[in-house]
């Protein structure tokens, strides 16, 4: 059996280092619209990709980006089944899978969203740890160690009391990503939060403010009609761009794997 897929020239993170890290804000907008439309796609039939991360994200010569490598993926059924624990790359795992959790549904997917929204913008991971205790420690640091207030139930979890980890505040997000301004930076909130309900739905944060500049008519298209068919919507040029727009890319065996139009 043969499976022929297109060709797509590089992934997300291949096109941040070639712009340096340093993408266009205009940009930024474009990839996490387009990756929020696929996995409100996703969503809409219970499907959870569970290996969100910028090596999963191709991007071809027009800016369409688009969902690949669905091994991990898996339908969320009813009733609720358990998963393992052991999904999503460690760098954008969330919290509550970091503590053991295998009961969990499409919020799995927002927290990794949220942290390849920073990646984007500031230029570098958000939580870059090196183990599990080592990641928790970079969340709890950077989001506050999380209480009873922020997160319900978390004091009763066995492997959060086997840590003892000590108290932390949050810090300014926007000190840490400064590019992003009010609106980006409220949205990024609304994806790093503890309390895995209350993390915004992929089809509702296609909605929020921060897409406002894109117009109301990117909420319409049909779902195989790409947001570069709209007038005005369109990449702009990366001033720190080092390598080739398009050719052969070192993924390129990367590059010919599953892949979800958006």
């Amino acid at each position: 059996m043969t499976l022929v897929f297109e060709f797509l020239e590089k992934d997300l993170k291949q096109y941040m280092e070639d712009c340096n890290n340093v993408l266009s804000l205009n940009n930024v907008k474009l990839f996490l619209f387009q990756l929020l439309r696929g996995l409100a796609y996703c969503h809409q039939y219970r499907v959870l990709h569970r290996d969100l991360k910028p090596q999963n994200l191709l991007i071809n010569q027009l800016g369409e980006l688009k969902l690949a490598d669905f091994g991990l993926a898996r339908a969320k059924s009813v009733p609720t089944k358990t998963y393992s624990n052991e999904v999503v790359t460690l760098w954008y795992r969330p919290p509550d899978v970091l503590l053991g959790s295998t009961v969990y549904s499409t919020p799995i997917d927002m927290w990794g969203v949220g942290c390849i929204f920073f990646e984007m913008a500031a230029g570098r991971p958000l939580f870059p740890g090196s183990t599990v205790k080592d990641e928790l420690m970079l969340i709890f640091k950077t989001l506050g160690t999380p209480t009873e207030q922020t997160w319900p139930g978390v004091t009763s979890i066995d492997e959060f009391k086997q840590y003892n980890f000590p108290p932390s505040r949050s810090e300014s997000l926007a000190e840490r990503c400064p590019r992003l301004g009010g609106d980006g930076l409220a949205l990024l909130r609304q994806f790093l939060l503890y309390e895995v309900t209350g993390r915004i739905a992929a089809a509702d944060a296609m909605r929020h403010p921060y897409f406002g500049s894109l117009g109301p008519a990117v909420l319409s298209l049909p779902d195989d009609v790409s947001i570069f068919t709209l007038p005005g919507i369109s990449l702009c040029r990366e001033h720190g761009r080092g390598g080739s727009s398009g050719g052969q890319s070192q993924s390129g065996a990367r590059q010919r794997r599953q892949t979800l139009l958006l």
